[in-house]
Formats: C-alpha cells, structure tokens, sequence
C-alpha cells in the first residue's frame, strides 16, 4: 500500500510540475529529471525494482506508437536524407565514441558492455524533442527533421543495443550483422500485416471504452509477438503505427477518435512522469552501493559521456551542414518549392537539439541484473538524460532568440488551402440536396467560410435534425476532400490531423443536434 501511495503522489507533483512549466514555458521533462534526482537521495522511500524485460514493453510501446502515428510521410520523403544521416550515421558515430570513451576510463570493461552504453545514450527522444519543440514552435524543416530523427533513430540504436547484450551472453558475435539486416526488413513486413490484422478487429467493436482498451491491447500485443518472432518491437511498432495513420482517419468515427486522443495523450504523459519515478528509485540502492570514494569517478564518467554525445552531434551536424550547404551554392537546390534549405542558424538548431528521455531510460533499466557494469550504465544513462535536458532543454529557447531564428507559416498556409477546398467540396454537396430553409442556411454558412479562408468556426445555429443532416453530408464530402489532399501529397500530416480534429468537433455537433432534435419531436 505504501508503495501505490507513494505512486500516486508522485503522479500528482508531477502533473502540478507541468503546469508550472507550462506557465514558465519550459520542458516539463527538466523538472521530471529533477524529481528523479530528489527520489534518488530521498531517505525512507521503498525500492522499487521493475522487470527488465518488461521495461521497453510497458514505457517505449505506446509512446513510441503515439510519436509514430502523427508522422507525415510526405514531410519524411521531403527530408528523408538529412533525417537518414542522422538515424544511421550520428548514432552509429556516437555509439563507437562513447563506446572509446567508457574503454579510456574503464579498459577492462568488455567491448559489447562498451557498445550497449553507446546505443542507449545515442537516440534522442521523441517526447523530449515534442516537448521542447512544442514550446519554441521552430520551422517547420527543422520540426520534420528533429521528429523523424527521435523516432526512426530509436530503431537503429536499439538494434544495435540488442545486438550489444547478445554479445554480452553468448560471448559470440558471429552472424549478428546479417541477422540485424534480415530483422529489420522482415519487422517493416510484419508492422504492416499486423496493423492490417488488427485494426478490422477494433472496428468491430462498437463500446467505446472496449474500443480504446482495444487500442492499448493492440500496441502491447504487436511489440510481444514481434519480440516473440526475434524481430525488432520498435521497427514494427513504427511500420504498424504509420500504416494505421493512413487507414484509420477514413474509418474511424468522430466520437470515437476524440476521446481516443485524449485518452492516449494522458496516457503517455503519464508515462513519462513514471519512467523518471522509477529511474530515480532504482537509482536510490544503486547509490547506497557505491563506495563514497568512487562517487569523483561515477560522476566524470557520467560528465564525460554526457560531454561526448553532445560534441559528437554537433560536429556531426554542422559537418553535415556545411557540405549541403556548400552544395547548393555550386549546384543549385534541389528541394520541392515548399521545404526551405538549410542555413547556418537551422545547423545549429538541429545539432543543439538533441536531448535524450525515455527510450534511453528504459533501455538502460532493461538490462539483465547480472549485465556487466550495469549500475555504472544505468548511472551513466541517467546522467546523459539529466545533463542533455537540463543543458540544452533550458537553453533551447534562448539559443533560438539569439539567432533570431523563427518559424514559418508552412503548416497554416496548408490549413488554408485545405480549408477552402473542403469548402467547395461541401458546397458541390449541397448542390445535390433539394431546396430548403435548413438547406439555405448551410449554404450560407459554407460560403460565408470561403469568403475567408481564415474564419474556423464551422457550425452555425441549430435549426432541427434536417440542419443537422444536411451538415453531416457536406462534413462527409470534407473528409473525402481531405483524405485526397493528403495522399496527392498538396498537404501534410500536422494540417491534415489539425483540419481533422476541427471536422471531427463540427460532426459531433451536428449529430448532438440532430438527437436534441429527435429528442424535442
């Protein structure tokens, strides 16, 4: 009972916290880190000791599920080599110099302990860079870039990690790389059959709170069978993810994807505040252990890998940077008319963001008990995750006003181009409907709405259930509309989920209305 006590209050200081960042418009996750310190030294607090296997489970699946679903294929393609470069290269580099780094202060740690530290510090997060991100609101090159980055890097350093700890085991490395290759194509494959499998099935059920546990169960069951098949759970929870963001929207009603939103955006919030709750409880007997002599060196260990994946990202970027930039000048841009190039202050932006979270949490409490050196690795990941969001996450902001580097407008000129084709399309609706006075007044109000391309408010007065009606079958011609403009590639995904969730309140409106009517008949 003690131990459910002390969860609960940990979840209500946590939530009290993110308010109080929201209002200091600072990443929530630097003050979660904070509290994973203060557990760690807290005197009286139980041990709290999590399965390792169950770790990645329980916190990487969903979050990871509700980074992926809202990736925009068409921004990916856009930007799909610098996004690549930093998946595959940057972590590659990191995960050999902090691998270099830990042999200089320990030489007798073994290679595979080495390269297993180096995977779990080397994928940035995605909730940590949604985090600051959503405070900052940098442009939108930069945003797809740094999104696609902390998910799809997840795969590659996680790969690499698992890997790592076969090594650890077996003592073997023979036939790792082939096998590495074969599971991440044959993962992509099953992300994509299982989303197809599973995804008729919750259509089916018709509770709602049947339907969203079904969504929950879905995730969790997709990363044990891919764990059960050897595969890597997050390439398929990634493949699985994007494919159910193309499919869904089209089938999914609206009074069933509201309240699944919601659900899943507390749900992952949630876990983050509980990763850093179990981190820093761990990390309590982990210290009572340590020999107060070896405290310096712990510390310059954890400092130096802290230091290294920083400067590796920031050489590796602005490397990157250059050369592009170098390019284009002698050769010309070659972009699509909507992505903007490179400059030096966005190679800044880029290379600077680079905190690390959840995944780096989990995967350090993932490693077996017996896994060697495993309380200097868990101390080691913990400090990378404190320094980075502490470091860079509070200097985000500041850094971005230095060089007077703002957003643009590339997702709201979407909207707007959205907006007015939505609305022609409800009006061809209309003019297929028979005259009348419910009629007329939705007409007026769609071509009200196209006079301004900016005016959002969808609804007008309720006139009766044939207003109601008439409005759900113009709403209808308006998802069609927008499923097409983003599958022919005119917008993305942020304006397509943004245009969703305003068409998704509008219908729920609609069919209220409709029954209020019904009900007053």
């Amino acid at each position: 009972m003690a131990q459910f006590e002390l969860i609960i209050g940990l979840l209500l200081v946590g939530t009290l916290l993110a308010g109080i960042a929201r209002r200091l418009k600072l990443p929530y996750l630097v003050l979660l880190a904070l509290i994973g310190v203060a557990l760690a030294f807290t005197p009286g607090l139980p041990d709290l000791t999590l399965d390792p296997q169950l770790t990645l489970t329980l916190f990487v699946a969903p979050v990871l599920l509700d980074a992926a679903y809202d990736v925009s294929l068409r921004d990916l393609k856009d930007n799909w080599w610098p996004v690549a470069t930093l998946t595959l290269i940057a972590v590659g580099v990191t995960v050999v110099s902090v691998a270099l780094v830990i042999r200089l202060f320990l030489p007798h740690i073994p290679w595979a302990a080495a390269v297993a530290l180096g995977a779990i510090v080397a994928p940035t997060d995605a909730s940590a860079a949604t985090a600051i991100l959503r405070v900052v609101r940098p442009s939108h090159r930069v945003l797809v870039i740094l999104e696609g980055e902390s998910l799809f890097n997840d795969a590659s350093a996680l790969l690499i990690y698992r890997a790592a700890v076969g090594v650890a085991a077996s003592g073997t490395i023979t036939g790792q790389i082939p096998f590495l290759l074969f599971v991440g194509v044959a993962s992509v494959f099953v992300g994509i059959a299982l989303a197809h499998l599973f995804f008729p099935i919750g259509l089916r059920i018709g509770e709602l709170g049947a339907a969203i546990l079904m969504q929950f169960l879905s995730v969790f069951l997709v990363w044990i069978i891919a764990d059960a098949l050897h595969l890597s759970p997050i390439i398929t929870m990634v493949c699985f993810a994007i494919t159910l963001a193309r499919y869904a929207p089209t089938k999914v009603t609206a009074q069933r994807r509201i309240p699944s939103y919601a659900v899943w955006e507390v749900m992952v919030f949630a876990l983050n505040i509980l990763i850093f709750i179990f981190v820093g409880l761990e990390l309590k007997p982990l210290l009572h252990r340590l020999d107060p002599n070896e405290w310096n060196h712990y510390l310059l260990i954890g400092g130096t890998v802290c230091a290294t994946t920083i400067i590796v990202r920031i050489v590796w970027v602005m490397f990157y940077n250059t050369f592009v930039r170098f390019k284009n000048r002698f050769f010309g841009v070659r972009l699509p008319p909507r992505v903007s190039p490179p400059t030096f202050q966005s190679g800044i932006i880029v290379s600077w963001c680079g905190m690390r979270g959840i995944v780096t949490l989990a995967a350090a409490l993932a490693l077996p008990d017996r896994f060697p050196y495993r309380d200097l690795l868990l101390f080691t990941a913990f400090a990378v995750v404190l320094g980075t969001l502490i470091l860079q996450g509070l200097t985000f902001r500041p850094l971005m006003m230095a060089l007077r580097f703002a957003g643009d407008r590339v997702i709201e000129d979407e909207v707007r181009l959205a907006r007015a084709e939505l609305t022609r399309a409800a009006l061809q609706a209309l003019d297929s409907e028979e005259l009348s006075e419910a009629h007329t007044a939705v007409r007026r109000e769609y071509e009200a709405r196209l006079t301004s391309a900016m005016v959002e408010a969808h609804t007008g007065t309720n006139t009766g259930s044939e207003l109601a009606l008439i409005q759900t079958r113009a709403i209808a011609a308006e998802r069609r509309t927008l499923d097409q403009l983003r599958n022919r590639g005119d917008i993305g995904d942020d304006a397509f989920h943004r245009l969703e969730e305003e068409l998704d309140w509008a219908e729920v409106y609609a069919l209220r209305s409709a029954g209020d009517a019904s009900s007053a008949d």
